[in-house]
């Protein structure tokens, strides 16, 4: 049974673990898998020909991996929404006129997810982190998020994925959390202070629909030696919030 109460399938979720699975180590063998997740070699090996016959894996002598039929659903699910379409630009912005790296992240199932990234000249890393799950507490564009949602909600975010530390900074207080959630929620943008990264700092910023709904958040992220407190505390939360009114003027339009 799921967490709702409703019917779930064995079959349909190893076949899940063993996608996960193939993606976590880029590629294995059908030994290789059923010894990592605990299967029968025969179901494990079953699974894979099903996979392989309908595209979606693809094996190379005797090595499974995930096949590129996984990019068509990945560019789905990235543009399904109007506003995951119109904040790639607004991104791209956003890295250009801070020379930082600027993300956009959504929430889903309580985890944060990044949905578009760019490097400026000055960012912490160039590599794309799309698709990837984060906790919210643990960055600024998580912070931002959760400052959008009822109590009740980041309630249930914190009871069911808890608050875990990345570094020594990393909020790890449920009564602290709500006590910053609520500066934020009265200024308007977040703070990331090496919480997530050691000597990254970040600004995250909350983006809402027509309906005042939370609909994502950007952020921009650079080394912490990089930037003076005025900076940081002052002018980069000024340019992202100026990138986010543009952006949610043109949606509120469209």
């Amino acid at each position: 049974m799921s967490t709702d109460g409703s019917r779930t399938l064995k079959s349909t979720k190893t076949t899940l673990e063993i996608i996960d699975h193939l993606r976590e180590v880029d590629g294995a063998r059908v030994t290789e898998l059923a010894d990592d997740l605990g299967k029968a070699a025969s179901t494990v090996h079953g699974h894979l020909s099903t996979l392989v016959e309908e595209e979606y894996v693809v094996k190379e002598g005797d090595v499974y991996s995930l096949g590129l039929r996984f990019l068509d659903l990945g560019d789905y699910v990235r543009n399904r929404k109007e506003s995951y379409r119109i904040a790639e630009s607004y991104t791209e912005q956003l890295a250009a006129e801070t020379e930082c790296r600027a993300v956009f992240v959504v929430e889903e199932n309580g985890r944060g997810v990044y949905l578009h990234t760019f490097s400026g000249k000055h960012a912490v890393w160039h590599y794309s982190t799309v698709g990837k799950r984060f906790y919210l507490h643990q960055t600024a564009a998580g912070k931002a998020l959760l400052s959008r949602l009822s109590q009740p909600e980041v309630e249930e975010i914190v009871d069911r994925w808890g608050l875990p530390a990345r570094t020594e900074n990393t909020i790890t207080d449920p009564e602290e959390l709500y006590e910053e959630l609520d500066v934020i929620r009265d200024r308007g943008y977040s703070f990331n202070r090496e919480e997530q990264l050691q000597g990254v700092k970040a600004v995250g910023v909350p983006v809402t629909g027509p309906d005042d709904r939370v609909i994502g958040a950007f952020s921009v992220a650079s080394p912490a030696n990089r930037m003076s407190d005025e900076w940081f505390e002052e002018k980069l939360p000024s340019i992202a919030l100026g990138v986010t009114n543009e952006f949610e003027l043109e949606y509120s339009l469209s």
